[in-house]
This record gives C-alpha cells, sequence and structure tokens, in this order.
C-alpha cells in the first residue's frame, strides 16, 4: 500500500490541508508539502503543479492530494498532467470508485464545499487498501485514457 502522500493548496484550502496533513501523519503516512503555507491569495495551477510533478516522480508509492475552494480548479489543472488521473470527490463512494475503477492517484478536494471530518473520510477512503485498483474490465479504459494521453502528447500546436 503507498504510504506517501504529496499536498497542495490553495489560500481557500490551506487550513483544511493543514487539518489533513496532520490527519496523515497520526495515521503513519509520509506527508510532503507542497504549500501554500498561508491563506493569503495565491494561484491554484502552482501548487497543482508542484503536486503533480511529485507524484510522477514516484507513482508507484506516490498520491496526491490538492484543495481548493471548490476541488475543481485543482482538478482540472491536475488532469492536464500526462499519468496523472485526478478525481475531484465529495463523498466516500466517489473517493473509493476513483480508486477501484479508475485508478485515481490524485484526489481534489473543496475546502468549502465539504467540512473537516467529511474530508477526513472521504481521503481515508480513496487511501484505503480496500479501495485499491481493480484492473480487469476498468484496465481497458484507463488504457484508454493513457491513449488519450499520448495523442495529445503528439499532437501539434
Amino acid at each position: 500500500m503507498k504510504r506517501k502522500v504529496v499536498m497542495g493548496a490553495d489560500s481557500a484550502g490551506y487550513t483544511l490541508k493543514e487539518e489533513l496533513k496532520k490527519h496523515l501523519e497520526k495515521k503513519g503516512f509520509s506527508v510532503t508539502d507542497c504549500g501554500t503555507n498561508s491563506s493569503e491569495s495565491c494561484h491554484y495551477p502552482i501548487f497543482a503543479g508542484k503536486v503533480c510533478e511529485e507524484v510522477l516522480r514516484d507513482a508507484d508509492n506516490t498520491f496526491g492530494v490538492l484543495i481548493c475552494g471548490t476541488g475543481i480548479g485543482m482538478s482540472m489543472c491536475a488532469n492536464k498532467y500526462n499519468g496523472i488521473r485526478a478525481a475531484l470527490c465529495s463523498d466516500t463512494y466517489s473517493a473509493r470508485m476513483s480508486r477501484a475503477h479508475n485508478d485515481a492517484n490524485v484526489i481534489c478536494l473543496g475546502a468549502r464545499v465539504i467540512g473537516p471530518c467529511l474530508a477526513e473520510e472521504i481521503l481515508d477512503t480513496f487511501l484505503a487498501e480496500s479501495s485499491v485498483y481493480e484492473g480487469g474490465r476498468h484496465a481497458i479504459r484507463v488504457g484508454m485514457i493513457r491513449d488519450i494521453e499520448e495523442k495529445q502528447k503528439n499532437k501539434p500546436v
């Protein structure tokens, strides 16, 4: 089971990031914090990029957690990175299915959408061994996502 988590947030997600970081450390995860380090206004694409690059450096052992006001902006940014499958989750079922069926490696949360207790439950579900990628028929679809990435990578701008 992956025990490394890389986290990032913008100003809207800063407080929730700090709470979830403590939660994960108590559970024995190795946590790398890519910022932001305050609630001062900042640009979420910067932190999405830092987290995605770290996840891709050690994709077999690392999950990413991105938090902004809604989770939407972080999700949009993260999914621009080849090899990142980011899922915006506001419930535990989506968190479990994003791992089991889509092999998601980054979870995006909306600090203004869910509270800290629900965020902990969603994150715990996403990281749980019971949410492990099932492969099988889902591998065909994940492979199709990879094919799209390859086509886009080689497409002239």
